[in-house]
């Protein structure tokens, strides 16, 4: 006899809601809701859209400044660069696409996050990829990699905007994980700025770019808001029609069609359509404008036949934005869009809110069929968009969290041979840059291996400026899963001390959080514990955040990845004239250690917590982090800024070369100097290996051939300088530790990451 059948999983459980969401439902409506009604709520619901777990916790962050034009809330952040310009930032992740199909997972991401920049009236000008995979050894990380990596360089090289840097990192954590997050970098005239918002009774709701289909149903909103059940071969069968297909070309034409909309003043509101698609897109913009909109869902234009109303509205097909517009603008909208080949359909009315019936106005939503025809779906646009339910989820450290802490690294002993463990750590990122264009625009100063990116603030449209913008993604998951709060803060002093290099004043952060499943205490903990700290050290440092985006349930098999918070910062050059020093030297500089030699925290001068060296020589993930002292983090930044500065601004260059200390230590920031400058050098007076390779923070390798000048100055603005050694010959010596050549080191350098993927150099 068989079994007797399993009884079919409720619609709003196979959805994606929880009975209690449904109940919140049923209460917001006053009645059951029907197939279209429930599929809104889901995806807007959904913990992609909603930040359900995370909105307590990042309402703790900082987000104003004097600079700040447009904060959180927005497709992008916004920020006064001076000289009537503004600059637009943002960074997103597409981790759970990209891992489902790696190539057009990573160019969406790409398209997604152009379209966040120039819904604010911004043309794009730079874009960065923090990219995040498991070991190289197994067959499956190549694939990610090559196909990540393709679809960036297909994607950004194709609708011609520049991809100048970000973060390469290998760890067993993302292995059935990877971490795909992208950031995009735009600028536009003060007055050009345009925000997500409708108004205006009777405006036209008008949908330009692509046609609408099945492929991205389902996809982010609902693909990054559950994790992956660890077995690779079904999910991809599952869940690969879910991931959008981009088309870059497309996406050029829209870029063009909307900043000219903008520049004519044609458009009241506009808005991507990105995660929900359709059903984001309206409740959103109806939301922030506190008013209605009705939804003709007849009018959309498909790619594909038979497609119903909740699959027209949840759809997230690539290259396609929403634009409020009067009914006088309307011809001269329609008359762009055609010269610019960009399909225009008018799918919607902006409506007056309703009295609701605690007597407050209320916008609602609704979908119809034809423009006066049948309603499908009647929903307030504020239940979607603002009100989606907010989550305390349980919280707890980890169990061994005391245990993890207590043993120190540098208590280890060391290997017979420093320089083989050097050599083993350095990989040149350059293949993974060689597949994208960073000169588009020629506006790269500084491009992919340097501290930051430099590029002239420049571009079609803007004021004339002799400023410059700074652009830098950071990230270190070693630090932050050993200590969330204090590990970020280490992150963001990073990024400020590659800002610093090219000669930039930080003014602003983005972030993006990527964690495990938010219905593990621990990762909660972990959550808010990096939101504390980087409130805290955006505080100390007068940082506003202006956006970002939050990337949960980044689990396989309930394996959580570490934490993994990357941060974009955005930073600014009051006048960019010459190239800064860069990581390198030139024959016969003296090498200046800018910063602290020794740790003050109660583990020994040179705690090896958290390092590479630990990590990956000795896969030894503990200890307590070594403290960061803010104040003399800002006084060596200022210090090199403006150092830099002076000769970035077309005066004389006091260095020859510059480089931050962070990943790796003394002992990488040395080599790739010397790789950098395809010259050697000899470095005395460090105590032992745990010096040449802790990661103490608030430290710089500077060489200048006025070594007196620059330790005056240091001294003068409180910071500790040291001259420890002397560039030249053909090879990197540090007296008792490492003597290795610079030709050798240069091309095992350069042959790590071919050879991996089977390659060569």
């Amino acid at each position: 006899m068989s079994p007797p059948a399993e009884a079919p999983e409720p619609l709003h459980r196979a959805l994606g809601l929880t009975d209690d969401e449904l109940a919140s439902v049923v209460a917001v409506l006053g009645r059951e809701p029907n197939r279209l009604e429930l599929s809104l709520y889901s995806v807007m619901w959904s913990e992609h859209c909603s930040y359900k777990s995370s909105r307590v916790h990042l309402a703790r962050l900082p987000t104003a400044g004097p600079a700040v034009l447009v904060g959180p809330g927005e497709n992008a952040g916004v920020i006064d660069a001076g000289d009537g310009i503004a600059v637009a930032i943002r960074i997103e992740s597409h981790n759970h696409p990209s891992a489902i199909e790696p190539h057009q997972g990573a160019a969406t991401g790409v398209g997604g996050i152009l379209r966040d920049i120039f819904t604010m009236g911004a043309r794009p000008l730079a874009v960065m990829d923090p990219l995040f995979f498991g070991p190289l050894d197994e067959p499956r990380q190549r694939w990610l990699l090559e196909g990540v990596v393709g679809g960036i360089a297909a994607y950004g090289n194709s609708v011609g905007v520049p991809t100048v840097g970000g973060e390469l990192t290998f760890d067993r954590c993302y292995g059935q994980n990877p971490l795909v997050n992208v950031l995009c970098m735009g600028a536009l005239p003060v007055d050009r700025l345009v925000l997500g918002r409708a108004s205006g009774r009777g405006n036209l709701a008008v949908l330009l770019g692509a046609t609408t289909g099945r492929d991205g149903i389902g996809g982010v909103s609902v693909l990054a808001s559950a994790g992956f059940s660890g077995d690779p071969g079904a999910r991809d069968d599952a869940k690969r029609p879910s991931v959008q297909v981009g088309d870059p070309f497309e996406e050029k034409r829209l870029i063009e069609a909307c900043l000219s909309l903008l520049d004519q003043g044609l458009v009241v509101g506009i808005q991507d359509l990105g995660g929900a698609g359709l059903a984001c897109a309206t409740s959103e913009t109806a939301a922030r404008g506190g008013v209605g909109m009705d939804v003709d869902v007849s009018a959309v234009p498909r790619r594909q036949e038979g497609m119903a109303p909740w699959e027209v509205m949840t759809s997230e097909s690539q290259e396609r934005m929403l634009a409020i517009v009067t009914p006088t603008d309307w011809p001269a909208v329609a008359e762009v869009c055609r010269r610019w080949e960009v399909r225009a359909t008018v799918v919607g009315r902006v409506t007056d809110p309703e009295t609701g019936p605690d007597g407050r106005p209320v916008g609602r939503l609704r979908v119809r069929e034809g423009a006066d025809g049948p309603v499908l779906a009647d929903v307030p646009a504020a239940s979607l968009a603002v009100d989606a339910p907010k989550y305390r989820r349980p919280m707890a450290p980890p169990a061994d969290l005391d245990r993890r802490r207590a043993g120190e690294p540098s208590r280890l002993a060391g290997p017979s041979d420093w320089g083989a463990d050097l050599r083993a750590m350095l990989a040149d990122p350059s293949w993974v840059y060689r597949q994208y264009d960073h000169q588009l625009f020629l506006n790269t100063v500084e491009g992919p291996g340097g501290d930051a990116a430099l590029l002239r603030l420049a571009g079609p449209g803007l004021p004339p400026s002799r400023r410059g913008v700074a652009v830098t993604t950071d990230s270190n998951p070693r630090w932050c899963s050993l200590d969330p709060r204090a590990g970020v803060a280490m992150v963001l002093a990073e990024a400020l001390a590659n800002l610093a290099c090219v000669g930039a004043r930080a003014v602003a952060v983005v972030n993006c959080l990527n964690f495990g499943n938010p219905e593990h205490p621990e990762v909660m903990w972990q959550l808010s514990e990096t939101v504390d700290g980087l409130a805290g050290a955006c505080s100390t440092f007068g940082l506003p955040v202006i956006g970002g985006n939050v990337s949960l349930y980044n689990e396989s098999g309930g394996a959580d990845i570490d934490p993994t918070p990357v941060l974009g910062t955005l930073g600014l050059v009051d006048r960019l004239a010459a190239r800064p020093p860069g990581v390198g030297w030139r024959e016969g500089s003296s090498l200046v250690l800018l910063g602290t030699r020794r740790s003050a925290g109660p583990d020994g001068p040179h705690p090896l917590a958290g390092s590479r060296w630990a990590a990956e020589r000795r896969g030894v993930r503990t200890g307590a982090l070594p403290p960061l002292d803010p104040g003399a983090h800002r006084r060596l930044v200022d210090l090199v800024a403006a150092v830099v500065g002076e000769g970035v601004a077309g005066g004389r260059p006091l260095l020859s070369g510059v480089h931050d200390v962070s990943g790796g230590g003394l002992a990488v920031t040395l080599a790739e100097m010397a790789v950098g400058a395809g010259s050697g050098a000899r470095v005395w007076g460090l105590s032992g290996g745990a010096e040449l390779f802790t990661e103490l923070p608030s430290r710089m390798v500077a060489a200048t051939e006025h070594p007196e000048e620059l330790c005056a100055r240091a001294v003068s603005a409180g910071v500790p300088a040291e001259v420890v050694g002397q560039s030249g010959g053909k090879r990197l010596a540090v007296d008792g530790l490492v003597d290795l050549e610079v030709a050798g080191l240069r091309e095992g350098w350069r042959a790590a990451l071919p050879a991996a993927l089977g390659e060569t150099a």
